[in-house]
């Protein structure tokens, strides 16, 4: 058995062979190979050092805080990170049936289509604010996208019957494939155009 067969995430899927394609996310993405998407926190106290950490592992941390549906990072799921890890796993397992693609190069397809490249900022100048249209940095896009993703992915299912596998594993295949249904893509879209009118 060669070394590429033992370092297979979740001993299934390859991340060797994935291509990123927006060029200004290809520092941003990491696909480091490894068994099991925890790290115990290693780079939580380094700065930027989250854009080394492997992207399903970051995918896992932003589904970990759960709570009410209008406080986001209060209550049921903070810290339950092996619950996390089980939800994305069962969510990947169905993207594989459902599509039959590599589920990790799903996943960064809806993040690259989420990613937005524009936001706005607010300035005050002389008592007056108003907001300016700025670039996103890449490290940012991929919180960004991250972020739209959990957050549509907790709407959904939260009080709802349908188990939140599902719906993630619905999501992130309507956000690989662009379509304005996603709720992500839908936040991209709208953060976007404010910041076309504002530029």
């Amino acid at each position: 058995m060669s070394e590429s067969d033992n370092m297979l995430l979740f001993r299934k899927y390859d991340t060797s062979g994935i291509e990123i394609r927006d060029p200004g996310l290809k520092t941003s993405i990491s696909l480091r190979r490894q068994i099991l998407p925890y790290t115990f926190g290693r780079s939580a106290l380094k700065r930027y050092n989250k854009a080394d950490v492997n992207i399903v592992e970051r995918l896992c941390n932003k589904i970990m805080h759960f709570g009410k549906r209008y406080a986001k990072n209060t209550g049921r799921m903070a810290g339950k990170k092996t619950r996390a890890i089980n939800t994305v796993k069962t969510a990947f397992e169905i993207i594989s049936l459902k599509t039959g693609k590599n589920p990790i190069e799903v996943l960064v397809r809806a993040i690259e289509n989420s990613a937005p490249n524009e936001d706005t900022t607010r300035i005050v100048y002389g008592g007056t604010t108003y907001h300016l249209s700025v670039d996103v940095a890449p490290i940012r896009r991929v919180d960004l996208a991250l972020r739209f993703i959990a957050d549509g992915i907790k709407e959904k299912a939260y009080a709802n019957p349908k188990p939140i596998e599902e719906w993630m594993a619905e999501h992130l295949i309507l956000a690989s494939r662009n379509d304005p249904a996603s709720p992500s893509v839908k936040k991209k879209n709208e953060l976007e155009r404010i910041a076309l009118a504002s530029r």
